[in-house]
Formats: structure tokens, sequence, C-alpha cells
């Protein structure tokens, strides 16, 4: 029989060390007669503006694809390459501890795809997401194409890649850190201990922007059937079971056909999860809840447009949106993993940016994305220690604490990884 050789990525990741021109020490060593099985190759893509990560199971080495998507133009005009070097670098770091090897290749979506293609989405970019095992995304928008028609503007990459990638369920966690509690703009005594997690559907609303006359008009329909609330209703049941046991289903079904339907069916659904204590709240009411006593809530499960407003609001309750990333997950496929704030273009180059999102985004693509959970733990942490050890970005100072810019907050977080206290989960 012919020997196997081991198949070759279509991408070129790996040159001396360096992938795609990023510096980084190559995890991957000589075959030494393992076989094509042994060598077998797991695509991951990471998203963030510009970079992939690619890893393959190894005798001793499991391989992992990731791809990074950058999407502003040029990149320097942007923070997401300082954060996303941060998460990369930290990436690398716990597969090193862990056995893990990563491989990175970056693709262009949003900004950068318009400047360089004309489009948001490249065929290309989606190809390579959808081949690759997890994708690591980057803050998406910018000045540069705020007045752009609605199929030129960088939101459209992001709306078509999670189509692309058919991810439904986005987990957007927020905890208030002991280390943070302070920054939070709530009373000490209402913030402390704050640790929910929201379940937000991503495919319900659509939009259209013609009339029968030709004339230009703005609206919007949100559609669900019940296999899509179904399919969300229970990623929250499980993410609810593995949390603290409580579920609270956000709706309007006071006056929304669409949340009616959407009530009846999570209704019928809880009868699968007895251990599960299924509440329902008028988003209104969320609204106001979450910042008169957000600890009653454990985890949330919501439409498009509400997730999207309570996530956001639950992220400045943790004292900073700088601190919350997210996961958005379908049921096969690669996930998608990004932090939930912007790009900040006003602080881009300034080293300003807090890099903690995107690295806890990191953490989740380990977890959620590779079922890698010591990786993922290190990785939280290393952050819980860096916080410890005093370091802030300007998002979270406190006086009394240290200052530091992104790419300090980047070195300590790194150190964390590396000592003892990351070490010993």
């Amino acid at each position: 029989m012919a020997a196997q050789t081991e198949p070759q990525p279509i991408w070129k990741l790996r040159l001396n060390g360096v992938v795609l021109g990023l510096h980084s020490h190559s995890l991957l060593s000589d075959n030494g007669g393992f076989s094509a099985t042994q060598l077998q190759t797991v695509q991951t893509f990471i998203s963030t503006s510009k970079i992939h990560l690619q890893v393959s199971p190894f005798p001793l080495l499991r391989r992992r694809s990731i791809e990074k998507l950058y999407r502003h133009s040029p990149p320097r005009r942007w923070h997401w390459p300082e954060v996303i070097s941060v998460a990369k670098n930290a990436l690398q770091l716990v597969a090193s501890q862990e056995g893990i090897e990563f491989k990175f290749k970056e693709m262009p979506v949003g900004g950068a795809a318009l400047d360089l293609n004309g489009v948001p989405l490249p065929e290309e970019t989606l190809s390579a997401a959808k081949d690759s095992d997890a994708v690591l995304l980057g803050a998406i928008g910018g000045y540069k194409w705020d007045n752009n028609e609605k199929h030129f503007k960088p939101e459209t990459g992001l709306l078509q890649l999670r189509a692309g990638l058919k991810v439904f369920a986005n987990l957007r966690p927020a905890t208030v850190l002991p280390q943070l509690v302070d920054a939070s703009t709530l009373k000490k005594e209402v913030a402390d201990g704050v640790d929910l997690m929201v379940v937000r559907e991503l495919t319900g609303a659509k939009g259209f922007g013609t009339n029968e006359n030709g004339e230009e008009i703005g609206f919007n329909t949100e559609v669900y059937a019940t296999h899509e609330i179904d399919r969300i209703a229970r990623v929250a049941f499980e993410t609810a079971k593995k949390r603290r046991g409580k579920l609270c289903s956000v709706d309007k079904a006071n006056v929304l056909e669409a949340s009616m339907l959407w009530r009846k069916r999570v209704t019928e659904l809880a009868s699968e999860y007895p251990d599960v204590e299924l509440s329902h709240m008028y988003v209104d009411n969320a609204a106001m809840q979450l910042i008169r006593n957000p600890k009653q809530f454990d985890t949330i499960v919501t439409n498009n447009i509400f997730g999207d407003i309570l996530s956001d609001e639950a992220s400045m309750i943790t004292g900073s949106i700088g601190m919350l990333a997210s996961a958005s997950l379908g049921e096969s496929g690669p996930g998608l993993f990004e932090p939930i704030h912007g790009s900040a273009p006003d602080i881009a180059g300034q080293d300003k940016a807090n890099p903690l999102a995107t690295v806890l985004s990191a953490a989740m693509l380990l977890k959620y994305g590779l079922g890698e959970e010591k990786a993922a733990q290190r990785i939280e942490a290393a952050v819980l220690d860096t916080l410890d050890r005093g370091f802030r970005t300007g998002d979270i100072y406190s006086a009394g604490l240290k200052l530091v810019g992104c790419k300090e907050m980047g070195e300590e977080v790194l150190k964390s990884i590396d000592s003892k206290v990351a070490a010993a989960l």
C-alpha cells in the first residue's frame, strides 16, 4: 500500500515559524512517521478582521484551525489589531501548555473587504470561515463607512457571515468581577455578585427598503417559525441547567404576535426541563429590572433585537463594555467569537484599548468552540489574576491602581497564564 501523506491546507500558514507574517513559535514538528489519521486536520476559523487559526490532532498535540477576519482598512486606523494580537498570544501560550496547536489565517470582512474587494463579505472569506474550526472576529464598524448604502456597510458583512455559518444562538455573559465592582455605575450592593447570561436569537429580524412606488421606506418584520424558537429555547434551557437553574424568557407578548408564539413555545418546552425554573418578563420591565435588581437573573433568553439591547445594558453593570465577550453558535460547523464592543476608532493606535473582552472571547472559543475547557480556564484565571494584581486600562481604572495600555495589559495577562496561579487550574 502506498504511504499516505498528510493533506495540506489550502492556505499557506507556516513559513519558518512565521504565520501569515505574524511572528509566532510554530508548534508543528516533523511527523516522525505518524499516520495521516493521527495527523488529521481539524480546521478552525477565527475571524477577527484578518486572521486564521488551524488545529489538528497530533500524538501529543491537538491541532485547531482558527480564522481571524480583519474588518477595517487600513488596519492601523482601528484598534482591533491591538486587541486581537493579545488574544492570539494568549491562545498560543495556553496551546503550548495544553498540547494544542493553532494555525491562524487572516481574511477580510466588513470595511477592510469593502476597501479591498468592494463587498463587505468576499466569497473567499466565507469559504475559509466555513472550512475552519472557529472564527475569532474583531470589532466591526467605523466612521468611514457610516454613510454607505446598507449593502455596502461593514455590518452587512457580519450579518452575511452569521447567515453563512448558520449560527443562531448568541451567548453573552455579564459578570461583575469582585475586582471591578467599584467600576460599575450601580451601587456596590446592587452590582456585587451579578452573574448572568443572555442567550440571544440571531436570525429573526428581516427588513426591506422600498414600497410599490419605488419610494425609499424603512421597516423591519420580525418572523419566527416554531423550529427557530424551539432551537434557541433548548440552548437556553441547557445553558440554565449548567448554571443556577433559572431561565427568564423576555418578550413583548402583550403586543407582538411573534412574541406571543415565542412565549407559547418556550412554555411548552419547559416540561422537558423540570430542573429549570422558567419565568417570563416583558422587555420593558426586563430593562428596568436589570438596573433595579440584576442579581435576580441567571439566564435570559430573548429575540434578536431585545437581546442586542439588553446585553449591552447588562455590559455596563459590569463596569465596561470592554470586558464582555460573546459566542455565536449553530447546530454544527464553526462558531463565531467576538467582543461585544465596537472598533473605537477615536482611540485607535494610541495603546488605550482594553483587550480583555477579546481575550475572554478567545476563552469562549476554547470552551464552546473547541471543547478545550482547561485551556479556557487558564485564560479566565489569568484575566482575574491580572486584575488582582491591580492592572487596569482607562475604561476600568480606579484611583490607587496601575493604569496601563493595551500592550502592557496583554503582557501581564501572558505573565499570569504562565504563572502557577493559572496553571493550578
